[in-house]
């Protein structure tokens, strides 16, 4: 493993990130996938134009909630770790161990799995390489951007930066390119609206996530307790305005009902700007896009398990931060066999994007949820005021757990009664239980 025994100081991480490197790293994590896929639910969810674009603009309100109270949680602790410093120091080290655990495990492997899968798909579409191309796909990917974080921390940072402006550029000439089509949107029969604003909710809160992926940079982020708002904030608007230019310009082609009754709207729009070589540069914006959001999720995924084998002894070997490089090197390699692991039980499954979501989803929220009501328990201590304080406390936090818990329910009942997924969602809820026992034993050795 890489950790470096021999040095008498113990490595640890440095302030190398800006807040220009924070905030493209937070807008890799939010700009998935989701942006091409998820549209045409929500169009098919509300009734009107307005009330489409309204949904795409609680989102960001919402996630600007969410992000402005995350802000507060790492002005007190900006430490690296993210959500399992706030939980251990919230509610304890059983909740931080747990925390640690189902995100080694559940959330964040799952996550870059699902991503992988899509960028898998897509990448098939250039070249093809036989019946399990997008599983190959998917496992290289894996391979090469944890092999890529390894080697360090500048090293993909920077080709986070490159990647993310050659994906917001596609996205703006796309955007343009159909705002500028001339003629009306392409005529269709009318599809009826086939399911609520709550569900068009749930999909917009989907495609938003990832912002809170920038906590994890807290321990490596200059002037931290500042500079996180501002990686925050300015991250949350920009991804705002871009999915609202997107929108306008899927609008503008196909209309509400034509994006009613598509099932790959981006596509279906390159296709009438660009003619049939649209979907093959649709193909490389998504596997971009895929690229983006697995480097920044495997860059951010691993600061949480570093902190874990920083407080747990047995988990020790996580705890080694290599000099060269600056890097969690054995994290690192630990989150990526972990990943490969989900990405092959994710290839026996009929869809394995959708295996990796129910896997992750309501964990996710659990803890999502967790972190929104520590600040209340921090605020209630009392002691030194943080750099930043949320605005109109306590509405703001209130509204950010309203929406998690709400989330969480949905997650579940969508998982298990909308979908064939219910033995994933209960295999997650499974590893994340057995934490549990994993932490008594833990703490009886300690």
């Amino acid at each position: 493993m890489a950790g470096d025994t021999n040095n008498k100081i113990a490595a640890a991480p440095k302030a190398l990130l800006s807040v220009t490197d924070g905030s493209f790293l937070m807008i890799g994590m939010v700009i998935g996938v989701g942006i091409f896929k998820v549209p045409s639910g929500v169009a098919a969810s509300v009734s009107s134009v307005p009330a489409f674009l309204l949904a795409w603009l609680l989102g960001g309100a919402a996630s600007l909630c969410g992000a402005l109270v995350y802000a507060e949680l790492s002005a007190r602790y900006p430490q690296t770790g993210g959500e399992y410093g706030f939980l251990a120091r919230g509610f304890g080290p059983a909740a931080g161990f747990l925390f640690g655990w189902s995100r080694m495990t559940v959330i964040q492997t799952g996550a870059i799995a699902a991503v992988a899968f899509v960028f898998g798909d897509y990448a098939s579409q250039i070249l093809h390489l036989g019946t399990r191309s997008a599983a190959i796909y998917a496992v290289l990917a894996v391979i090469v951007f944890t092999g890529l974080n390894v080697a360090g921390t500048r090293r993909s940072k920077n080709l986070q930066k490159t990647m993310e402006i050659a994906l917001i550029a596609a996205m703006v000439l796309m955007s343009l390119g159909a705002l500028l089509k001339s003629g009306a949107p392409v005529r269709v029969e009318p599809a009826p609206q086939s399911g609520t604003f709550g569900l068009a909710m749930i999909l917009v809160l989907f495609t938003y996530g990832g912002w809170n992926e920038a906590a994890y940079l807290g321990g490596e982020l200059r002037d931290a307790k500042r500079s996180m708002t501002r990686v925050l904030v300015v991250g949350i608007v920009a991804v705002s305005a871009l999915y609202l230019l997107v929108n306008l310009g899927y609008l503008a082609v196909l209309g509400l009902e034509g994006m009613r009754n598509s099932s790959v709207v981006a596509a279906d729009v390159m296709h009438v700007i660009a003619g049939d070589r649209g979907a093959l540069l649709l193909s490389a914006v998504v596997c971009v896009s895929a690229a983006t959001t697995l480097n920044a999720a495997i860059f951010t995924g691993a600061r949480t398990m570093y902190a874990l084998g920083q407080d747990f002894k047995f988990l020790r070997v996580l705890g080694d931060w290599r000099e060269s490089g600056s890097t969690p090197a054995n994290a690192l390699i630990l989150q990526g066999a972990i990943t490969l692991a989900l990405v092959l039980a994710g290839s026996v499954t009929p869809d394995g994007f959708s295996s990796m979501v129910a896997y992750t989803a309501p964990v996710f929220w659990t803890f999502f949820l967790a972190a929104g009501l520590t600040l209340f328990v921090f605020r209630a201590r009392g002691g030194e005021d943080p750099a930043f304080r949320v605005p109109l406390y306590p509405v703001v936090p209130g509204a950010f757990c309203a929406m998690c818990l709400y989330m969480l329910y949905s997650s579940i009942d969508y998982a298990v009664h909308g979908s064939n997924f219910s033995t994933a969602v209960l295999a997650g809820i499974i590893v994340m239980a057995s934490g549990i026992p994993l932490y008594l034993w833990a703490r009886s050795r300690q």
